[in-house]
């Protein structure tokens, strides 16, 4: 046990000492949430994996698959596909952000449609979404210690150790805002899915030495859900869909548009995360399936990455320990940041009726945050039933977001009050149908509710700009908005 435990806090202080030594003061609140737009693609594909992948991608991603299948798999497409979208992404968001200083995705809706409630609306949706994932964060490393102690820890007191070590670590976010969360992310990102990715590999090649090969697998795992099935045929493909779009939709992840140092950079980073995404996701998957066939997996899906490991002793729970840890420090701190500087910048500033220029308005707005999502773990620290509903939900509801963000970047003629009008009854629409139906929808072919929302949503977008279009003086103003991309981008090629 202390080996293990040993092994998990050296590493923890590590990643501390080097926040310490390497971050820089920031100057201004948009340092503060940008990190000074000044990192090259190496920190920014560690920063995206880290904050793509949580740690509970090793729990409850791999427990669905241990469970369910090669459902599980969606997670590999999805995650590929929302690295493809970074590349169409980056010139218009990279642009617009430097050219007029944009610190989240809030306020580049806001200048896209030059409308202050698209702004707040959409902050407001993207906190109410985040919290409870941060919280089911905090709530992830709780096995860490269940499974590091063999048991002598009790659930309550695990996610209690789980919330008291992530809120201390977010200390550091606080304190060197979105500079501190890229360094950190490349540390934690490589010990997360490259340490993450050997013991896979090496897990893989024990498993099927130890006759728990393909062969071995339940074939109802095999099966993927199609007519007929119980969940619909449109299921796989609303999850692969709202996952893609959806993923831009977090606050936390279309930041990192705004940190890296260039279009060409966002761009580098999209092509070398496909391939990483790719194999990590692909193995982990494969793992999983093959250790559904062991007995203390199939009783306790959720549990498969420990479960693995503890035949390895300490030392190779150790190392599990430490991936569920980085992944998780990864996603929260960087959620933490993104929402704080979110609430600060297009809640607060709006409402104060001026920019926020002091970036210590935005250490309170993550400091405030870290507090409320630590108290909320702490809370439901004996039960997350609700909060697992509430998250659902929320990932559902945070897609609605993606009609305003993907039309309002690709199409001239959007409007802020159908982007207003899409977001409300979109959000609306996917929260009611999830309660109702938390998988699926069978009469529409197995829809989650997020594709039920989507739909209603990108229809109203479309026809109330189509109605009703922007008149021609702020017609104008869109049309210069985009005729600025190129002309921005032949500059920045010049000034190279």
């Amino acid at each position: 046990m202390w080996i293990t435990f040993g092994m998990i806090a050296a590493f923890f202080i590590f990643v501390i000492i080097v926040m310490e030594r390497t971050s820089a003061k920031d100057s201004s609140f948009s340092d503060y949430a940008t990190g000074g737009r000044s990192f090259n693609s190496v920190y920014g594909t560690a920063a995206f994996i880290n904050t793509w992948l949580p740690g509970t991608v090793f729990i409850s991603f791999a427990g669905l698959t241990a469970g369910s299948g090669v459902t599980g798999f969606y997670l590999v497409q999805y995650s590929v596909f929302a690295a493809i979208i970074m590349f169409l992404l980056a010139k218009p968001a990279y642009l617009w952000g430097k050219r007029y200083d944009l610190r989240t995705q809030a306020d580049l809706l806001g200048l896209r449609y030059g409308s202050t409630p698209v702004r707040v609306i959409a902050a407001i949706i993207g906190v109410i979404a985040s919290v409870p994932w941060v919280v089911l964060g905090m709530q992830s490393l709780a096995l860490i210690f269940s499974f590091s102690s063999d048991g002598v820890i009790g659930p309550v007191l695990a996610v209690v150790l789980g919330v008291i070590v992530l809120t201390i670590r977010q200390i550091w976010t606080v304190k060197f805002g979105m500079r501190g969360v890229m360094i950190s992310d490349l540390i934690q990102g490589i010990a997360a899915y490259l340490i993450g990715f050997v013991v896979i590999f090496g897990l893989i090649v024990w498993l099927i030495a130890n006759n728990h090969g393909f062969a071995q697998v339940d074939p109802a795992l095999l099966i993927l859900p199609g007519p007929g099935s119980e969940l619909g045929p449109l299921y796989l493909f609303s999850l692969v869909l709202t996952g893609a779009l959806g993923g831009w939709c977090w606050p936390d992840i279309f930041v990192r548009l705004f940190t890296q140092n260039g279009v060409s950079t966002i761009r580098r980073t999209s092509v070398q995360a496909v391939p990483i995404l790719l194999i990590f996701a692909t193995a982990l998957n494969v793992m999983v399936l093959l250790a559904s066939s062991v007995p203390e997996v199939a009783a306790a899906p959720d549990t498969v990455w420990f479960v693995l490991a503890s035949f390895g002793g300490p030392l190779l729970l150790g190392l599990a320990g430490i991936c569920v840890l980085c992944g998780s420090m990864g996603n929260v701190g960087a959620n933490l940041q993104a929402i704080g500087a979110m609430t600060a910048n297009d809640i607060i500033g709006p409402m104060r009726k001026q920019e926020i220029q002091n970036a210590r308005i935005g250490k309170i707005s993550v400091a405030a945050i870290t507090i409320l999502s630590s108290l909320g773990a702490l809370a439901t620290a004996s039960t997350t039933t609700g909060l697992v509903l509430w998250a659902q939900v929320s990932y559902q509801g945070i897609c609605q977001l993606a009609p305003t963000l993907f039309l309002g970047i690709f199409w001239r003629r959007t409007t802020a009050l159908s982007a207003v009008l899409g977001m409300v009854l979109g959000f609306g629409t996917a929260a009611i149908v999830q309660i109702f139906y938390p998988i699926s929808v069978p009469w529409l072919g197995g829809m989650t509710s997020g594709i039920v929302g989507l739909i209603l949503n990108t229809g109203v977008m479309v026809a109330v700009s189509l109605l009703m279009p922007n008149n021609a003086s702020e017609q104008t103003r869109v049309n210069n908005l985009f005729d600025e991309l190129n002309q921005t981008q032949k500059d920045e090629k010049q000034a190279s």
